[in-house]
C-alpha cells in the first residue's frame, strides 16, 4: 500500500518530493543508512539488501527499455548502453544532481572524508532508494522511478557508448585520428585519511581537461570523460 506523506519525517519529505515517490520512514531510513553509521551505531541494519535489490530493478529497467526503444540495436550494443547507464560514474551523477549525499547517513570517518561525494556511496544509496520503492511501492512505481532517473542518459547514445570505459574510449579515439599517445598526469593533495587527485590528459604534445577523484583510477576516468566531451564539442 502507498505510504502517506503523514507518515514520512519532515526531514526526508524534501529527498521524497526530490524523487517523486513516496517511501515509509522506515524503509526510507535504511535506505540511506550507510554501514559506517551502522557500525558507529551499534550494528544497526545497513542499505545493503535493499542495494542488491534496488540493483536487479535498475538493471531490469534499463534492459527493458532498451529492448523496447531500440529494435535495431543488436545484443552487444544493447549490453554496452546498459552497462554504461548503471555504472557506478553514471548513478553517482545522478545522485549528485538530486543532492542527496545531504541525507545520508555516515559514519564519522566519512563524514571527515567527504563522504557524501564519493562516487561509491552515491551509486549504492540510489539502488537502495530503488530498492525501497519497489518495497513500498511495486515495481511499475519503481521502473518510473527508474526511467525518470536515467531517462537522459537512455537517450544520448554517443556519450552512452564512450561511458562504458572512458580511457578505453579516448584511447580508442587519439589512436583513430593520429592524436599521438595518451598519458595522464595526476597529482595527489590532502593527508592520506583524505586524500584527493587531479588527473590531466595529455595527448602527443598536447593537454586536454583536468579530472578529480578519490583514486588515481577515478580522476583519470574523470580527465577521460571531460576531455572526450571537451573533443566532441570541437566538432559540432
Amino acid at each position: 500500500m502507498p505510504s502517506s506523506h503523514r507518515s514520512v519525517a519532515p526531514e526526508h519529505q524534501e529527498l521524497l518530493k526530490r524523487l517523486g515517490v513516496h517511501i515509509d520512514t522506515e524503509t526510507l531510513r535504511l535506505a540511506l543508512t550507510h554501514r559506517s553509521y551502522a557500525y558507529e551505531h551499534g550494528g544497526l541494519p545497513t542499505n545493503e539488501r535493499l542495494e542488491f535489490l534496488g540493483d536487479s530493478v535498475l538493471g531490469f529497467s534499463v534492459t527493458d527499455a532498451l529492448f523496447r526503444d531500440h529494435p535495431e540495436l543488436a545484443e552487444g550494443e544493447l549490453a554496452k548502453r546498459r552497462s554504461a547507464v548503471v555504472s557506478t560514474r553514471a548513478l553517482a551523477a545522478v545522485g549528485r544532481e538530486l543532492g542527496i549525499g545531504d541525507f545520508i547517513l555516515l559514519g564519522q570517518g566519512e563524514l571527515l572524508t567527504d563522504g557524501k561525494n564519493k562516487a561509491s556511496i552515491l551509486a549504492d544509496t540510489m539502488e537502495a532508494l530503488i530498492g525501497a520503492t519497489y518495497i513500498c511501492q511495486g515495481i511499475e512505481v519503481a521502473r518510473k522511478l527508474v526511467l525518470r532517473l536515467v531517462g537522459s542518459l537512455l537517450q544520448d547514445a554517443g556519450a552512452l557508448g564512450a561511458a562504458t570505459d572512458w580511457k578505453t574510449s579516448i584511447q580508442e579515439y587519439a589512436a583513430n585520428n593520429g592524436l599521438g599517445q595518451v598519458r595522464y598526469e595526476v597529482v595527489g593533495d590532502g593527508p592520506d585519511h583524505a586524500r584527493t587527485y587531479q588527473a590531466t590528459l595529455l595527448m602527443g604534445a598536447s593537454r586536454y581537461s583536468s579530472g578529480i577523484g578519490n583514486s588515481k583510477k577515478e580522476a583519470e576516468q574523470e580527465a577521460a570523460a571531460n576531455s572526450w566531451r571537451e573533443l566532441h564539442s570541437k566538432q559540432s
